[in-house]
């Protein structure tokens, strides 16, 4: 009765295979082996995963508005100064993007799932680079602008993106090959070790979080007199980092289904508050680089080391591929898993008939 359209039947968590399972949601899954049509049809069904869609496939055109406005304003390409703010807001773009996609494709067979969460990962360590980047550019505190912080800075965040992409894979399944290669459904390390896989998750995404905010919180928090760069976007700021802890709480800590299992299985479980709360978070996050971006410029263009594209866009680049390799690498036995799998299905359908 809950449905808008008339459309397939949901499932309890007994009726779904373990890798499809979600910490305390008793009802509302999709069937597991879904058709693309499927996945998208379900998108105007309630489902307990219809509101992660949603939270985050519309904030997705808003984050697209803003980047477009960007892009069309006289100049902006030619710019180098606007080039940090771009990357940021092209990452913005993405995670929401992919996350949505990972959401909504998710139920189209085991492989599938781990494959879509694999890009969600990716897209979530390159949100983390183009914080990184425009922090660079338009966040450090003055006293620690030119230091040897700031030059070793975008380098370190690059390697923390490909390390965070790596460790995020890693914990869904293992080592490609060699923890899985075939019947996954035996050899499943979410399922083997829960704990374990998800406190590797938490780590591979809240390590870059606080390395990158490193020098916003020195800012904020612990910086007295001359230096400390106090102006009007540091009340944004505040606002951003609370509800980045607020996500991570929630993201966490599966409140609040954890407390009331089966209550929150549609509206209301921790996921679809921890989208909303990261999307309202880099809202206020880029409201806030946008602030000290106009607030600095004149200071930033003179005392700041210069803004090229090998800091910028380049680094973006190279995670970008470098973050689609591992993707890659951590996907390929899954899709060799798929395709047997479906060969022996025909086969023993061909031999079935006959």
């Amino acid at each position: 009765m809950f449905s808008l359209i008339k459309l397939r039947r949901v499932f309890t968590v007994h009726q779904v295979p373990k890798a499809f399972h979600e910490d305390s949601i008793i009802s509302g899954y999709r069937h597991p082996r879904s058709s693309a049509t499927d996945c998208v049809l379900s998108l105007f069904q309630l489902t307990n995963e219809t509101l992660n869609v949603w939270t985050h496939f519309l904030p997705t055109w808003y984050f697209l508005w803003k980047l477009m406005t960007v892009l069309l304003m006289e100049n902006a390409l030619y710019d180098a100064y606007t080039w940090p703010l771009l990357v940021f807001l092209f990452s913005c773009c993405v995670y929401p993007l992919a996350s949505s996609c990972a959401h909504t494709f998710s139920t189209m067979s085991t492989c599938a799932r781990h494959i879509c969460y694999f890009f969600d990962y990716g897209a979530l360590s390159l949100y983390s680079l183009g914080s990184a980047i425009s922090y660079s550019a338009y966040v450090f505190p003055d006293a620690w602008v030119n230091s040897t912080f700031h030059a070793y800075y975008i380098p370190v965040a690059v390697l923390n993106t490909i390390i965070s992409t790596s460790l995020s894979c890693y914990s869904r399944l293992g080592l490609p090959f060699l923890h899985y290669n075939h019947d996954i459904d035996e050899r499943f390390s979410e399922r083997q070790s829960p704990r374990l896989s998800k406190v590797l998750r938490i780590l591979a995404f809240a390590f870059p979080y606080l390395f990158d905010n490193i020098p916003l919180f020195y800012r904020l928090f612990l910086c007295v007199g001359e230096g400390c760069t106090d102006n009007e976007a540091n009340s944004i700021h505040v606002h951003h980092t609370l509800l980045a802890y607020l996500t991570a709480f929630l993201f966490a800590t599966h409140l609040p289904e954890r407390l009331a299992p089966g209550r929150f299985d549609y509206i209301g479980h921790s996921h679809q508050l921890f989208h909303v709360c990261a999307i309202i978070g880099t809202h206020f996050q880029m409201k806030a680089i946008e602030a000290d971006m106009v607030l600095r410029r004149s200071q930033l263009l003179v005392t700041a080391p210069p803004i090229t594209f090998n800091n910028t866009v380049g680094s973006a680049l190279v995670c970008v591929c470098i973050s689609l390799g591992i993707i890659c690498l951590y996907s390929l036995p899954l899709l060799q898993w798929e395709g047997v799998s479906k060969w022996s299905f025909m086969v023993n359908r061909n031999t079935f008939i006959n």
